[in-house]
């Protein structure tokens, strides 16, 4: 092989390579925030809800039970597009367990979210089994509205092996048009619909509705590229 060829041969490997390497760099994980640290700082915003620590866990924070919905806007980043990882625990008590995800938040009412209902992981119910999961974007769109208007297109089942009073990791993964939103460790989404509002970008917050605690951990945001 002449050369010339093999030399312009070696160039094109090396930057391949280069290639690969930045887009391996790229696509790891981000670095979990520390919500117990941002709590302990005082960076946690409240609305509608208390925050303490979780004794045994250090990586954790609880968000305690009250009438109507709350969210703890964390100290992090404005948000667009990208993916939003945390692990959630709720309880299995019927009507009383919604944890969750707020994201594109303007203000305390307005923002989308994802949320999970632990007490219908495992439930006989037919109708209560497929309401596991669920999208919302406030205020236009919470779920009664959904429910009735368009039914079954906002939330699903989730896997029941799932422990309803367990951990459980919750994966938002955020695009301009659709949302994906993966319960568990599957690699399926557990709910893939299509985003409603106007909102583009905004706060994240930890998310419980009403009459619901709940704990969180692991918080990991990776913007999209």
């Amino acid at each position: 092989m002449p050369a010339g060829i093999a030399c312009r041969l070696l160039l094109a490997c090396a930057a391949a390579l280069t290639i690969a390497s930045h887009t391996g760099r790229a696509q790891a994980p981000a670095a979990p925030i520390d919500l117990a640290g941002q709590f302990a700082a005082g960076k946690l915003r409240a609305v509608n809800r208390e925050v303490t620590a979780v004794q045994g866990n250090p990586k954790a924070v609880h968000i305690s039970e009250k009438e109507g919905p709350g969210v703890v806007w964390i100290d992090a980043p404005d948000f667009a597009q990208g993916t939003i990882e945390v692990d959630v625990r709720g309880r299995d008590m019927q009507g009383q367990s919604f944890v969750g995800i707020a994201f594109h938040g303007t203000d305390d009412h307005t923002y989308e979210g994802v949320y999970l209902r632990p007490f219908n992981f495992r439930t006989t119910d037919p109708d209560r089994h497929q309401h596991a999961v669920q999208y919302i974007s406030l205020p236009d769109y919470d779920w009664p509205r959904l429910r009735k208007e368009f039914p079954e297109e906002f939330e699903n089942p989730v896997d029941q092996a799932l422990e309803p009073t367990g951990w459980v990791p919750l994966r938002v993964v955020v695009s301009a048009k659709t949302i994906q939103i993966y319960a568990g460790p599957g690699s399926a989404p557990a709910l893939e619909a299509r985003r409603l509002g106007t909102l583009e970008h905004g706060k994240i917050g930890l998310w419980v509705g009403n009459n619901s605690d709940g704990d969180f951990a692991n918080l990991r945001i990776t913007p999209g590229r």
